[in-house]
């Protein structure tokens, strides 16, 4: 009898183990952090090099859209880049049935303000396999309007020519 009792009571714990467990998945999808950088592009190549520089001040937009009706935005939110470059943006809530991006939207920097095409794509959503509730997205830049002077180096140390 007293050990059905202890293999109730051992049963009894690990179910509310699993359950705590459980809940605690559901509280993780509450806020996920976007974060990325922001760069200059300082020989047009749109793409890092090591003579880039990172853009503080610099404005970016998190735009999500539902994948249903047409692309309708469904959440949008704004922050700017630190010192380094870098942004962190908290997004409440899943975004399961949406398609999020960030856009670099502006930079404070006048010999570097040319935005890119380019969008990152990130996956905002609870059940996408991805255990941490950081999203990292690509980085983002902005073209400066003269390349440098030591572009033509770094284009040959690249073989890009």
């Amino acid at each position: 009898m007293a050990k059905s009792n202890v293999a109730l009571i051992a049963s009894a714990l690990c179910i509310l183990a699993l359950a705590g467990f459980a809940q605690c998945r559901l509280q993780f999808a509450q806020q996920f952090s976007v974060e990325g950088r922001i760069y200059c592009d300082t020989c047009r190549l749109q793409f890092v090099t090591r003579i880039s520089n990172y853009i503080s001040g610099a404005t970016v937009r998190l735009e999500c859209r539902d994948r249903q009706d047409g692309g309708n935005v469904t959440y949008t939110t704004e922050g700017l880049t630190g010192a380094d470059g870098q942004y962190s943006l908290p997004v409440p809530g899943d975004h399961e049935g949406e398609i999020c991006e960030v856009i670099a939207v502006s930079s404070p920097d006048a010999e570097c303000n040319e935005p890119t095409l380019e969008r990152a794509r990130i996956s905002l959503a609870m059940n996408s396999g991805i255990a941490s509730e950081n999203r990292y997205a690509n980085y983002l830049g902005f073209l400066r309007t003269e390349t440098l002077p030591e572009c033509a180096e770094v284009i040959q140390e690249l073989t890009l020519v």
